[in-house]
């Protein structure tokens, strides 16, 4: 199937998460309409001051994007891109990312550069090209899903970012602080490509992004998602120096090493917890912490998002 075009003059309708504070926020909406204003390029840029409203603000750019022809693009961290992908998706438009945030996988992983001005420019002579998402319930993921020890990971990331600032230091810090305490465990039944899993785990994660894969050492156990296929990763039932352990191999990125790592790829799987188990679980998708109901499916579904993906001029290395 051929690769989508857009009009070289395409609108481009920007959703910025203000997220960051005023005055830095201020700085990247200068530099992003100083960029487009010099390239004569047409653009609508809203700001969203409280994050309760992204989801309402995207959806209003997405149908002006589809109805003009235009890109609804994302400016913000990954969980920004991904509710704003979310709407890029269900309204069948081109979607740009901005990325802006701590990791920036997504961003990183399909060579967007992170420096705002020069990302821009990138988005400005972008083609577009399929990639692949992941979904769980419905709910899209563009890097990762996960159940258990994940999600109060994320929580409690938040909460120290906000107390200390946000840095991949404090990022790492808080997490060795959760893998340390004490944590309930799952026991799940994974049905994945006719095989029947039972495992007993403190967290099930699955990926949909070939860079964090590479980063701890798991390019070797589990597919390149570019395949069409999920990774599904999860540690058995180990101690807190157990768990601690699989940190540091993950830091070192030699996770592929461990005795101790459930880890296979899938395009389907389905996630029953016990019939005496409580149904609702606690879910991080792609940052954000969500609730869903069991049993949990996740699938891998190609070519969804239609991304605007820099020219190999713009392009850099994860």
């Amino acid at each position: 199937m051929p690769e989508p075009t857009l009009a070289p003059d395409a609108p481009l309708f920007i959703v910025l998460n203000a997220g960051s504070g005023a005055a830095e926020t201020s700085e990247r909406r200068t530099a992003i309409e100083d960029v487009l204003h010099a390239a004569g390029r047409r653009f609508e840029l809203e700001v969203v001051e409280d994050a309760a409203t992204l989801e309402e603000h995207a959806r209003r750019q997405a149908g002006r994007a589809r109805d003009a022809g235009g890109i609804l693009v994302a400016a913000g961290g990954d969980g920004t891109i991904n509710t704003v992908a979310q709407q890029a998706v269900a309204h069948r438009c081109p979607f740009g990312a901005l990325p802006q945030g701590t990791f920036n996988y997504f961003g990183r992983t399909h060579g967007i550069p992170q420096d705002l001005t020069k990302a821009v420019h990138a988005l400005l002579h972008a083609s577009v090209q399929p990639v692949q998402i992941g979904t769980v319930n419905g709910h899209i993921f563009l890097v990762n899903a996960s159940i258990g020890l994940y999600p109060k990971l994320l929580e409690e990331r938040e909460h120290d970012k906000h107390q200390y600032g946000r840095s991949r230091v404090v990022a790492a810090l808080s997490a060795l602080k959760t893998l340390v305490l004490p944590h309930r465990r799952l026991r799940l039944t994974l049905e994945a490509e006719g095989r029947t899993r039972h495992i007993k785990t403190s967290t099930l994660f699955v990926g949909n992004n070939r860079l964090q894969m590479e980063q701890v050492g798991l390019s070797v156990v589990t597919p390149d998602v570019a395949d069409g296929e999920l990774a599904a990763l999860a540690p058995k039932a180990v101690g807190r120096l157990g768990m601690l352990l699989l940190a540091i191999r993950g830091a070192l990125g030699r996770l592929a090493d461990a005795d101790d790592l459930v880890a296979f790829g899938f395009h389907r799987m389905t996630v029953r917890t016990p019939v005496y188990a409580r149904r609702r679980l606690k879910a991080a998708v792609d940052g954000e912490v969500l609730h869903l109901t069991a049993p949990l499916v996740f699938e891998a579904l190609e070519g969804k998002l239609l991304l605007l993906v820099p020219a190999p001029g713009d392009a850099v290395a994860g």
